[in-house]
């Protein structure tokens, strides 16, 4: 047991004034959910949640230099990054092992935000900081300077219509600029992990109750619920999107991982992982390792992270991540298994639930996309 006391985010007070299940996630005492955690996914896919994401931890890379240093860092090609723009990439070992996925927000010519899993926020500022060397450019500890909140759900473009003068229409996905909203200065992200549209707002940690209840408030008439963790892994279960620690690991690469597109081999010089990643992704066009699928529950008995997935008598995968989908109404999960088994439609997988082999459907992932 650690005896590190929990941190808490700005908004600890008010999750506690809403009645919030509270959680040490990562070290942070974090809302779990408010009330009813499928009302709260429902909420999402059907109208708008609020978020409080403040235990993410954002590292800034400044310098004239920056850009070649998180080429050099990362497997993604970052300086080909436009200003206001940003990237899903990785962090990987010199073997390849994952250390974490991220996201990285050009927020300048010479200014990036990387925003690390919780978990693995020191992880990644270590690995930033010692790969700096020789780069004419400073990584800097940003976690206490950010307050993060989403707003996530169809309903979410208008709720922040309301609040700012921002072009959200010209706002891309995975695309990021500075405005204010509800007279809060926020970097304003159209980024999420909810599978739906959506945006979070990276503002100073004082700001951050004032910008919560202006959202709520304009969110009243249209359904906007405060949400939780819980909920949050539902939502990027069904839309398939991988969690660390379950989908990623050091142990994995991005190959493995059926995420080799964010590895970019063709971006000028050298950069940690490069020479593993290539044999790994020869390996992976030759024979492929244990492949990600979702299943799908035929019964009502939920799989998690860890179980035996079946077939032929024999083990031939583990669920990485596996909950109730109430989208779909019945058990889901992700699990890597032998690529023979990975076709959907496949017959005979089971997942080993407590030593009863219950039957589950092969499916391509997601399981869930939203209707453009």
């Amino acid at each position: 047991m650690s005896s590190t006391p929990l941190r808490h985010t700005a908004l600890d007070a008010l999750h506690r004034s809403l009645g919030a299940t509270m959680t040490d996630f990562a070290g942070w005492d974090m809302p779990l959910r408010y009330g009813s955690e499928r009302d709260e996914h429902n909420a999402v896919r059907t109208k708008a949640g609020l978020f409080d994401l403040s235990h993410m931890g954002e590292i800034t890379v400044t310098g004239p230099q920056a850009a070649a240093l998180l080429d050099f860092a990362l497997v993604g090609n970052i300086g080909g990054v436009k200003p206001g723009r940003a990237r899903y990439t990785m962090i990987c070992r010199a073997d390849g092992g994952i250390l974490d996925d991220l996201i990285v927000y050009r927020l300048g010519e010479t200014e990036y935000m990387v925003v690390a899993n919780a978990s693995n926020a020191q992880v990644v500022l270590d690995a930033l900081s010692e790969r700096a060397a020789g780069f004419d450019a400073e990584v800097r500890d940003d976690r206490d300077a950010y307050a993060l909140i989403a707003v996530q759900g169809p309903e979410s473009p208008g709720i922040l219509k309301s609040l700012t003068d921002a072009d959200l229409d010209g706002l891309k996905y995975y695309a990021g600029l500075p405005g204010t909203v509800a007279g809060v200065p926020a970097l304003i992200a159209r980024t999420g992990y909810t599978g739906e549209d959506g945006f979070e707002l990276f503002v100073k940690p004082e700001h951050a109750v004032e910008l919560w209840q202006a959202l709520t408030k304009a969110g009243e008439g249209v359904g906007l619920v405060p949400c939780g963790l819980s909920c949050r892994d539902t939502l990027r279960l069904e839309a398939g999107m991988p969690l660390y620690g379950h989908e990623l690991s050091t142990s994995l690469t991005p190959f493995d991982a059926g995420l080799g597109r964010v590895v970019k081999f063709e971006k000028e010089g050298d950069f940690v992982g490069r020479a593993a990643l290539r044999e790994a992704a020869e390996h992976a066009n030759h024979e492929p390792p244990r492949v990600l699928v979702g299943l799908i529950a035929e019964g009502r008995r939920v799989p998690r992270a860890g179980y035996a997935v079946v077939a032929e008598g024999k083990v031939i995968g583990e669920v990485t991540s596996g909950a109730p989908s109430p989208t779909l109404g019945k058990p889901i999960a992700m699990a890597y298994v032998d690529a023979m088994y990975s076709t959907p439609g496949t017959a005979g997988v089971g997942v080993d639930i407590r030593g009863s082999h219950e039957p589950y459907e092969v499916v391509a992932l997601p399981f869930y996309k939203r209707q453009k």
